[in-house]
């Protein structure tokens, strides 16, 4: 199904913003799943009488499915448009929630995962990300920055909501419940969808401009390849370490005789305070550019690890929770601006998604490794400390990155200045 693309005098106007919330709402019911199966954890664990490590496997697969869905996806809608994306998108969300509630064994609990990963959670990632930037220009930052946040709005709605289904109806029927709601939404926000993504147009003088021409064959001074794989290995680093709290709060909680409730809270806030660092984030990579925020955003996101080592209390917890959404929530984002600060300006679309892909492998290993360092000592303070090493990886990349940017311009080296200058 194809239509012509809109007028670009559509760009920035009335129906751009309409569009972007529902874009908001679509990755709100799309990425419901990144979150739900943290909060199901423990119950699936005790029914299948399974290890921590095996019960963490269904959100590593649907990770490492969400981050390969995306490629496809997103070629999908800019081939066909994104309304027939997100329809298959919709089927498929409630398809693996229902296919997750009927499981009998861990394995169809996961796969049912990987296919809400691969095809539901995707169609709402990448490819909004990106009809997003299409239909704005003067405030494009703004405007993807709320398209991401959407996210972080998913993982501090639907844990409470459902915990307490948990609770009163069980994890099976809430998974059925979840699965219509989230499904028949997407459909019927994806209707809103039709029309294509306006034509490109020049942006306003001096917009994104740069003080120079920018010389982008040499990132960092290396040779692209390396400056991607560097790139790489950082995103799955911090991810890694970012997915400990994320994925096992919840189980924490319970292990520490606070009940799965008080986990699902911690979750919420975790994440409602992640979607101000978003947006704070945004500002400060405008001030000091891509490579410096993910310098700041990493040593925070060690510092507030370490705060979970000492502070074990109810009400410690959540501040300790609080703090880390506030420290790690710009850091996802700061690989899309570095890369865009960078590279060829022609390259970047690919090496975004493979930095992005990094930080969905990283998300999965993470909350896998996290789950079998449990089991394998009893203690999630191995965990966290496992957590602290893989973030200090990617301190020392980012810092080392950060020296020979600084290096280069002292030499004059002509390297991209802040996204804003």
């Amino acid at each position: 199904m194809k239509s012509a693309p809109a007028s670009p005098d559509l760009v920035d106007s009335r129906q751009a913003a309409w569009r972007l919330l529902y874009t908001l709402g679509l990755v709100v019911l799309g990425n419901s799943s990144m979150y739900v199966v943290s909060v199901v954890l423990p119950a699936v664990q005790a029914e299948f009488g399974i290890g921590r490590g095996d019960a963490s496997l269904p959100y590593t697969l649907m990770m490492i499915s969400l981050g390969l869905g995306g490629l496809l996806t997103g070629r999908l809608a800019d081939r066909h448009g994104l309304m027939p994306v997100l329809w298959v998108g919709a089927i498929a969300t409630c398809a693996g929630f229902v296919l997750a509630a009927m499981s009998g064994s861990i394995w169809a609990f996961g796969l049912a995962h990987g296919l809400l990963g691969f095809i539901g959670a995707s169609s709402t990632f990448a490819p909004l990300m990106a009809d997003t930037a299409l239909w704005w220009n003067r405030r494009r930052g703004i405007a993807v920055a709320i398209c991401a946040c959407g996210n972080y709005i998913a993982g501090a709605l639907w844990p409470p909501i459902v915990q307490h289904g948990i609770a009163t109806l069980g994890w099976r029927d809430t998974y059925l419940i979840l699965g219509v709601v989230c499904g028949v939404g997407m459909f019927a926000l994806s209707l809103r969808m039709r029309q294509r993504p306006p034509l490109a147009v020049p942006a306003a003088a001096g917009a994104g401009a740069t003080a120079e021409a920018l010389d982008r064959s040499r990132p960092f001074g290396l040779r692209p390849g390396q400056a991607q794989a560097l790139l790489f290995v950082a995103g799955v680093a911090c991810c890694v370490a970012m997915s400990m709290p994320q994925v096992h709060i919840v189980a924490y909680c319970t292990d520490l005789g606070f009940g799965p409730a008080r986990g699902a809270e911690m979750l919420s806030l975790m994440l409602a305070c992640g979607i101000v660092s978003r947006l704070v984030s945004g500002v400060i990579c405008d001030r000091i550019g891509g490579i410096r925020t993910l310098l700041l955003g990493s040593a925070l996101q060690g510092v507030a690890l370490l705060m979970f080592l000492p502070f074990d209390g109810l009400v410690s917890l959540y501040l300790v929770s609080a703090m880390f959404g506030l420290f790690q929530g710009g850091i996802v984002p700061a690989y899309a601006i570095i890369v865009r600060e960078h590279f060829a300006p022609q390259e970047v679309g690919a090496r975004v998604g493979s930095v992005v892909l990094a930080t969905l492998i990283g998300m999965a290993l993470g909350g896998w490794l996290s789950g079998w360092i449990f089991d394998l000592t009893g203690s999630y303070d191995a965990a966290f400390l496992n957590g602290i090493g893989w973030n200090l990886l990617n301190l020392s990349i980012a810092g080392w990155l950060t020296l020979r940017t600084r290096r280069l311009q002292d030499a004059g080296g002509r390297q991209p200045a802040a996204a804003g200058s």
